[in-house]
């Protein structure tokens, strides 16, 4: 198992937040922390997450999320 940073940009965020927590709460048992903010000047948002997991489950993850409109997701190996 490695451990992950996945950024998570979430652009229209008052309109897609909640698709993107069912998919976090979905894969919450692999998330070690999270991290989120936003800007309530142009609706968007970032979250920033911690997870345990080997390649494929982040591709998968990162699928799942990105097949969600306006979500964009980057991530890198820390362990």
């Amino acid at each position: 198992m490695s451990i992950y940073i996945m950024g998570i940009s979430v652009d229209k965020r008052s309109d897609f937040a909640p698709k993107v927590q069912e998919v976090l709460t979905k894969h919450g048992q692999n998330i070690l922390a999270r991290f989120g903010v936003h800007d309530d000047s142009d609706d968007n948002g970032l979250i920033t997450l911690n997870v345990r997991g080997d390649e494929n489950y982040i591709n998968e993850f990162s699928k799942e999320l990105t097949s969600i409109p306006s979500v964009k997701v980057n991530h890198m190996t820390v362990k």
